[in-house]
């Protein structure tokens, strides 16, 4: 192997000039590298594609990153004499000008970054490609530069003009290329042959996109014989993002309110932007790949009743993170109430979530402010400023009750809330009186609510109020409740944790889950044994608390990382243990792989019992038939704010699978607003579990994941059957949180 070979392995940043001026120093003049295919096999091809030769002009063609390939000598010795080469290494565009300026004087090159060109507009016939948009889509620099350079490849095309990507086609390139020219250009793609008889590890593919004069939306089309190709990870990731992004454009098509980008809208995706269109409403993503810090979810509304007596053209509204679930901000019906509130003719509701959290308002609104201008309309011409409108967090009284750091979760809060709205459940339960939530917050997540339990004093809670003609409304911990009462430090001094009621929706829809078991539980009911729970995630010890309270065959035990949040628990959410709730402070990996092991040896796990340790040992046959996993991500930059990672990872999978009972079920909380992340995660359980269901929360982030290792699983349509055997099984003191848990039970769906 070679010095030039060398360094390209270890080149570690192909985005970097000073890398790329190393390697083509080393490897000296003269010395062509070519990227994936060579010009026999890539010739015919090609040349198909590119603008027709005639006797009187060449067409003008681009070949960005050109490098020191020899692919422009060979187009240009096949008659294309207009070619601009460009590339940010001075090295090589040095060494190539040598090489050519006798034998090819018309051929130009110049040192020029591709990701900002100094070329006026519809300049070129054709852009070719070979490498440079995979080179910039390093995973550890994201999409920010491939984004730049694909804005500049449309910028730079005249209208009929073709962009010829050679690529290896891996899914996070065409997941930028796609959406990329989805309005208004047409996109084919096809595979270049391989040189016989060799057969590479990769295959290279060819997409095609030509610069239509209008914004329709075409499908991509293919020429590719997939029987031909060698079926691998490569062809397979190709032909489901083909597949995805065709069937994306076909519900475009079809009028689909689906999630746009900006871009989309520019070009008319739906409609022109310039012009008010009564009663539009048009969901989008808004910024990102280096056009702003942060990324929104965005609706655009234009008010259904033009009638001129607005107050603003057009005017930002923002949502915060805990009250974007709210119905009033995520229905279509509400949003169209804050339009007639706003008293603007065009409002842009910006959703905030957990990827904006530590960003305060005024540097949101200074992110936000270049962004929206260019969605207003042509009215708002004049130069007048777009206001900008917020929502309250949705919190009336607030008081901290502590405030401290623990080693392992850094920076904790628990404080008393009340709130400006409130859900239906918690006032049919106490009709009367202000409610107040405690709140336990992690400062790396704060925007996430981690635990949320309802205070009441002794004397409430035999209440019970039966009032079902009040509307229902979603409950969560990250919802927003109503109360009257001033909230003052003596007052919630006096209360104490109700743990008869969850905040948590959630929470509820990990109980309804337990249907899916049903016929097991009260089989195990009935025989007065006990049912092995094991809840990973103990946060303010609400769901085992009321779990003990609601079904008392469960042996429930609680691993929880940090004894500093079992502390909290204790202190400030009346959590309390006993012979069948235990809490273990473990690692909740290690802590399923000795049940898993446990059957060649006893396994120990750390216990506290009234603050002392001690170790508890695990008979031998010993299987979890509940395992529950509801821990936080510490890093949620992976996308991913619950579980960790770890937990989700194919040998934890495997592990659960091994020490979960027969009849056992497995039960994860995901938040994730990443559909790849989303559908990686439940890959991977489909490839470990036998069954797999879903529960999707309305107007939450929560998806609530349940998986069954057992070969035999109840069938659909005896859900019914078996949510009402869970319902008797439920000791609860308050109908309407059995209703909600049933409801629940109605929206579970099959995944596998």
């Amino acid at each position: 192997m070679g010095k030039a070979d060398n360094i390209l392995q270890t080149l570690g940043d192909f985005t970097s000039k000073e890398n790329w001026d190393s390697f083509f120093t080393i490897r000296g003049h003269g010395d062509a590298f070519e990227w994936y295919a060579e010009w026999p096999q890539l010739k015919d091809p090609l040349i198909s594609h590119l603008p027709s030769l005639s006797k009187t002009t060449s067409p003008q063609i681009l070949v960005p990153g050109c490098g020191n390939s020899s692919l422009s000598e060979q187009l240009y010795d096949a008659g294309f004499r207009c070619i601009t080469n460009i590339d940010f290494s001075k090295v090589a565009i040095s060494d190539m000008l040598r090489r050519n300026v006798r034998e090819r004087p018309d051929m130009r090159w110049r040192v020029m970054d591709m990701t900002s060109m100094q070329f006026t507009n519809d300049t070129f016939e054709a852009v070719v490609d070979k490498g440079g948009l995979d080179a910039l889509m390093e995973p550890e620099v994201g999409s920010k530069l491939g984004s730049q350079y694909l804005s500049e490849v449309k910028r730079v095309l005249k209208p009929g003009g073709k962009f010829i990507c050679l690529t290896l086609a891996e899914s996070h390139v065409l997941g930028l290329l796609f959406p990329k020219f989805r309005f208004g250009w047409k996109m084919s793609i096809h595979v270049i042959p391989q040189k016989p008889p060799s057969k590479p590890n990769f295959q290279t593919f060819m997409v095609v996109v030509e610069k239509d004069e209008s914004t329709a939306l075409h499908q991509i089309e293919s020429s590719l014989n997939f029987s031909l190709l060698d079926g691998g990870d490569q062809t397979r990731e190709l032909v489901k993002t083909l597949e995805n992004e065709n069937i994306i454009r076909q519900k475009c098509s079809s009028g689909a309110d689906l999630l746009l980008s900006l871009e989309d809208l520019q070009l008319g995706a739906k409609g022109d932007l310039q012009k008010l269109h009564q009663g539009r409403r048009i969901q989008f993503t808004l910024g990102g790949q280096g056009t702003s810090v942060f990324s929104y979810r965005a609706v655009l509304l234009d008010a259904r009743e033009q009638s001129g007596s607005f107050s603003y053209e057009c005017g930002v509204f923002i949502v915060p993170k805990t009250r974007a679930h709210e119905w009033l901000f995520s229905s279509e019906e509400g949003q169209w109430m804050v339009v007639e509130s706003s008293k603007a003719a065009r409002l842009i509701m910006i959703l905030l979530d957990e990827t904006q959290s530590g960003a305060n308002m005024d540097a949101i609104q200074k992110d936000l402010s270049p962004l929206v201008k260019q969605l207003a309309p042509g009215e708002n011409d004049s130069g007048s400023q777009i206001p900008f409108m917020t929502a309250s967090d949705g919190i009336k009284e607030r008081n901290c009750v502590f405030q401290g750091t623990s080693s392992l979760t850094g920076s904790i809060v628990v404080e008393d809330v009340i709130y400006e709205h409130v859900s239906n459940d918690a006032s049919r339960i106490f009709p009367t009186g202000d409610l107040i939530f405690r709140r336990l917050i992690f400062q790396r997540t704060e925007s996430l609510v981690q635990s949320e339990a309802l205070l009441t004093r002794e004397r409430l809670h035999e209440t019970v109020s039966g009032q079902m003609d009040r509307k229902r409304s979603h409950s969560s911990s990250k919802s927003k409740n109503k109360g009257k009462k001033r909230l003052n430090k003596e007052s919630s001094d006096q209360m104490k944790v109700y743990h008869c009621y969850l905040a948590s929706s959630y929470h509820l829809g990990i109980i309804s889950g337990f249907m899916l078991i049903s016929q097991y539980l009260e089989s195990v009911a009935s025989a007065r044994t006990t049912v092995n729970t094991v809840v990973i995630g103990l946060g303010a010890g609400l769901l085992p608390m009321f779990l003990r309270a609601c079904m008392c065959f469960l042996h429930i035990e609680v691993v929880e990382l940090d004894s500093t949040i079992l502390k909290l628990a204790r202190d400030y959410f009346d959590f309390t243990e006993d012979a069948d709730l235990t809490v273990h402070i473990a690692d909740g990996i290690q802590f399923v792989r000795e049940f898993r092991n446990s059957g060649a040896k006893d396994s120990s796990a750390i216990v506290l019992d009234n603050g002392n340790s001690s170790h508890v040992k695990h008979r031998g046959d010993t299987k979890i038939d509940i395992l529950i996993i509801d821990v936080d991500a510490t890093d949620s930059s992976s996308g991913m704010t619950c579980p960790a990672a770890d937990f989700v990872e194919e040998p934890f999978l495997l592990a659960v699978k091994d020490a979960l009972s027969e009849q056992g079920i497995f039960i994860v909380n995901l938040v994730t607003r990443s559909p790849t992340i989303n559908d990686m995660v439940v890959s991977r359980m489909k490839g470990v579990f036998n069954h797999l269901f879903s529960l999707q929360l309305e107007e939450e982030v929560n998806e609530v994941i349940f998986a069954l290792p057992s070969e035999f699983c109840i069938k659909e349509d005896l859900f019914n059957e078996s949510a009402l055997q869970l319902e008797k099984l439920l000791n609860l003191k308050h109908p309407e949180i059995r209703q909600s848990i049933v409801d629940a039970t109605k929206k579970i769906r099959c995944l596998k």
